[in-house]
């Protein structure tokens, strides 16, 4: 069984360039016919499938296969599934909310340019109204806009909504998809995201009992606004301001941007353009979900060198690169020097500490010792370096604040950066705004230079020689891995790395550390954590040199093939022994346990 969604019967001529070129109206009304079909023998076999909800959860999002054709990758995202997961969050939002009866709760949809995003949001929209709530479809829109339309106070573009849901799967390949869910208190943790989908599983299965037999037709009200002319004229006059109210604070400054083919073509004609800038040389605006230039990923190699050359290529002033749904950015000066991760880190923390002398800069961990010693010798910051994971480093902000420690900037090496002004959005769009406000307001001033204005702000950062991030993946296909746990592994010999750490007197781990094991050695240091979602320990090195970087690689790989043969023989004893319920190995400070459902080690790497 599937319901089908039909065509819009109503439109209005009001429509913004960037929205033509998206095919999306702006405020228009239309009326749906949603059939809920009886159910063809197929069709139950559809709805009747086993789906494991919970593995759709990645983090504080949901991500799954929505377009088959590769091979190795069913699609796990189907229409059916998607209208489900939109009913959870429905019923969930209604818990949460709580509304009086007169009163319907108001949902916004939006996607980036995937391919699957048009299906999804039919799909999404069906299982939102089918529970009740007033669906606001923007079409191709960005992340932190759609969190935006939880607070804009404007009822023409049917604002606040209650909730928002942005249809996107960030930088992953074509045929991905997923979810991400707002309210005005910002976005879902990871508790709200299993709740939803534990909702979401439980209505899955009610539709496949109760649609056998039965035929219903309901009328799917949807309304379509163009909230993208709201988003960006807020940026617009968030860098007029910037600059003394100038109409034209960019006037003479030549900017480009690169949008991967993403959600973030708005830019240039939306935000740059109306402030005076010129944005001859921006490429990859136009929507492709098969993404044809490069992965829109501002920590891709190949997308930093394509907004680099062009920068290069048509002598600008600054190059701006957006990730696929614009939560993410970084940018170019004008000799060709990416601010991206540390350096973009490092930007960002040197202007929130001129407004804000003091606070305290959270970032990821794998941050370097570099950005550290210039956040707290030079600006006079602090820097409190914290885990992996947008929200991870967003919610700690968020904590410190709590507890009384002021915290204005929360940011990622991933270009994920959130404000405290910005209600601790990670808002790719904003970040580039605070540069440009740096520009404007430097011209305002009568300081010239162009980029030069920014790339000064970071003089003095220490960056290491050699940086690399080696991924070991954990085999979860071995035979030995059979009834494991891969991340049980994982910490054990991250705990037996510590170990083997504090008994070498050329190493010292970090005193202040939130995950994996940090230790300096060699004149650098390096990292290793276990994933969050993956079968996988990343080990970020930093040296000064390649022959040090090779030391530090070769500590973690010696004590790595160590540990596995310590596993090793304790699965020899294990099964020598024939233990069925638990076998026991101490070493030094720790104890790993062998499961009664297993006679061989669980764990080895691929």
């Amino acid at each position: 069984m599937d319901w089908h969604l039909g065509h819009a019967i109503a439109y209005t001529s009001k429509i913004s360039p960037w929205f033509l070129e998206s095919r999306k109206s702006f405020l228009q009304w239309s009326v749906l016919d949603s059939y809920y079909t009886a159910v063809s023998s197929s069709g139950a076999a559809l709805f009747a499938e086993k789906v494991d909800f919970y593995k759709l959860q990645n983090g504080s999002d949901i991500r799954g296969v929505a377009v088959a054709g590769v091979e190795g990758e069913p699609v796990t995202l189907t229409e059916s599934v998607t209208e489900a997961i939109a009913a959870g969050f429905a019923a969930w939002l209604l818990e949460k909310k709580k509304p009086s009866a007169s009163k319907r709760l108001r949902v916004s949809i939006g996607h980036d340019s995937r391919i699957s995003a048009q299906t999804l949001q039919d799909a999404v929209s069906r299982g939102i109204s089918g529970a009740g709530l007033d669906v606001i479809q923007y079409g191709l829109a960005s992340t932190p806009a759609m969190f935006n339309s939880t607070i804009t106070e404007d009822e023409e573009f049917c604002c606040p909504v209650d909730g928002s849901i942005m249809i996107t799967a960030s930088h992953l390949p074509y045929n991905r998809n997923g979810f991400k869910f707002f309210t005005n208190a910002g976005g879902l943790g990871k508790p709200d995201i299993k709740d939803i989908l534990t909702r979401a599983a439980s209505i899955y299965e009610k539709v496949a009992v109760e649609c056998i037999g039965h035929s219903e037709k309901a009328p799917v009200t949807v309304k379509r606004v163009d909230y993208m002319s709201i988003y960006t004229s807020n940026l617009v006059k968030a860098v007029r301001k910037a600059a003394g109210n100038i109409e034209k604070p960019l006037e003479g400054f030549h900017i480009i941007v690169d949008a991967g083919n993403g959600a973030g073509g708005f830019f240039p004609g939306m935000v740059l353009e109306p402030l005076g800038a010129l944005t001859v040389g921006s490429q990859f605006l136009d929507p492709d979900g098969l993404f044809p230039n490069h992965i829109p990923n501002p920590e891709d190699k190949a997308a930093m060198k394509a907004i680099t050359q062009a920068v290069l290529e048509n002598k600008a002033d600054l190059g701006i690169i957006f990730d696929t749904d614009v939560d993410r950015s970084a940018a170019v000066d004008s000799t060709g020097c990416e601010l991206n991760r540390n350096r973009l880190i490092a930007l960002m923390a040197a202007i929130v500490l001129e407004q804000h002398p003091g606070t305290t800069i959270v970032t990821d961990s794998v941050t370097s010792d570099g950005l550290t010693t210039f956040i707290e010798k030079k600006l006079g910051g602090k820097h409190h370096r914290f885990k992996r994971g947008y929200k991870n480093v967003i919610d700690e902000a968020i904590r410190l604040n709590s507890i009384g420690v002021e915290s204005h900037l929360a940011i990622e090496t991933s270009g994920h950066g959130a404000l405290k002004e910005n209600h601790w959005l990670d808002d790719g769009a904003y970040l580039m705004v605070k540069l440009l406000n740096k520009l404007a307001s430097a011209r305002a001033s009568g300081v010239g230079g162009g980029s030069k204005v920014l790339t000064d702000l970071v003089e003095g950062l220490e960056e290491p020689a050699v940086a690399v991030e080696l991924r070991i993946k954990i085999d979860q296909n071995h035979p030995d891995l059979k009834g494991g746990s891969f991340r049980e592994y994982g910490e054990a010999m991250i705990k037996h790395l510590e170990n083997k750490a504090d008994t070498d007197p050329k190493l010292q781990k970090a005193p202040v550390n939130y995950e994996g094991v940090r230790v300096s050695g060699c004149g650098g240091w390096f990292l290793l954590r276990l994933s969050l979602h993956d079968p996988v320990l990343p080990l970020n090195i930093e040296a000064p040199c390649t022959e040090d970087a090779v030391k530090l690689g070769l500590f973690v790989l010696s004590t790595a093939k160590e540990f596995w043969l310590w596993i090793h023989q304790l699965w020899k004893n294990s099964f020598n022994h024939r233990k069925a319920a638990t076998a026991n190995f101490t070493s030094s400070s720790y104890t790993v346990c062998n499961r009664a459902s297993a006679t061989r080690p669980h764990f080895l790497f691929a």
